[in-house]
């Protein structure tokens, strides 16, 4: 079974950064909460530019991305995590070649 890598980069003023932080982590937690989807993941903040930070999750395979993408809304922490995100400015999955 081949995972899947994703990489999502998106905008966070400062003073959200901690909660933003905070709301991913429970994010993460709640997607492996019926069974282990995500592998394993990093928050990470962009090296010249503060404001921007980047999951890197690795998924248990492709279906496992499509199936929590219909459940994003359900997820308890979703709705609070996008209202104190900023621009998306980029987000894509990968295969290994």
């Amino acid at each position: 079974m081949a995972h899947c890598t994703e990489f999502a980069v998106f905008t966070v003023s400062k003073e959200n950064q901690a909660r933003v932080i905070e709301l991913s982590e429970q994010l993460f937690t709640e997607m492996n909460n019926d069974r282990k989807v995500l592998i394993s993941h990093e928050i990470l903040r962009k090296t010249d530019n503060n404001d921007e930070i980047c999951w890197h999750l690795v998924w248990l395979d492709e279906d496992a991305v499509n199936e929590n993408a219909q459940k994003w809304s359900s997820f308890p922490s979703s709705a609070e995590l996008e209202s104190l995100v900023g621009d998306r400015l980029y987000y894509g999955h990968f295969m290994k070649v």
